[in-house]
């Protein structure tokens, strides 16, 4: 496992961390049980399809303790895993409660540096190195509800299913910003979209 984690993030993971990343694992499968955090069918590839998927966001990680925002964090993906591995900070936002509470416990749990804010990402304030979402709205929307939470310099790290491509040349209509694709680690029609500069059309 920690050979498959190495690669997506493309740094060293030191035990401790590996450790922490078992024990999210084990808090994620035991809650899922409890509320829809993740597809049931995934649980058996958790490794591979949850914990990869967003250890390879860290391949874009402008500097060493940058600062992170996930919205929509949902079950802690990725926010949770990032937070596991990076030396900065990470703010993990999720308006649902139940959710929320469980990404608490986590946090907790692991002793991670990481802030849970419960509501929505429209509602927060601050601004923030790195800006994730997973499964959270189409691009374009996404961009609106959160580019509040950017500088010119901020980093856009985003999983996006086949539709990616699709949902980047719609935003392009209405958005500035330097953005290329990067092919995801974990599915061959899978997307990570990364962006600078993002900035809406006058």
């Amino acid at each position: 496992m920690i050979g498959l984690v190495e690669a997506a993030a493309k740094r060293s993971v030191p035990r401790e961390t590996m450790e922490r990343l078992k024990a999210y694992v084990a808090l994620l499968t035991e809650e899922a049980s409890r509320q829809n955090l993740v597809a049931r069918s995934s649980l058996p590839t958790v490794w591979e399809r949850h914990i990869a998927d967003s250890a390879q966001l860290l391949r874009f990680e402008p500097h060493a303790g940058a600062t992170w925002v996930d919205i929509g964090s949902g079950a802690g993906l990725p926010g949770i895993v990032v937070a596991c591995i990076i030396q900065g900070s990470v703010t993990l936002v999720e308006p649902r409660r139940l959710r929320a509470d469980f990404l608490r416990r986590v946090c907790t749990a692991l002793g991670l540096r990481a802030e849970v804010v419960c509501g929505k990402a429209e509602r927060l304030f601050g601004s923030f190195d790195v800006i994730t979402a997973r499964a959270v709205a189409p691009l374009g929307k996404l961009l609106e509800i959160s580019q509040h939470l950017s500088t010119r310099k901020t980093v856009w790290a985003l999983p996006r299913g086949k539709s990616g491509l699709v949902e980047l040349a719609e935003a392009q209509r209405t958005w500035h910003g330097t953005f290329h694709v990067e092919r995801s680690v974990t599915g061959a029609d899978s997307f990570v979209i990364v962006g600078t500069d993002v900035r809406p059309k006058p």
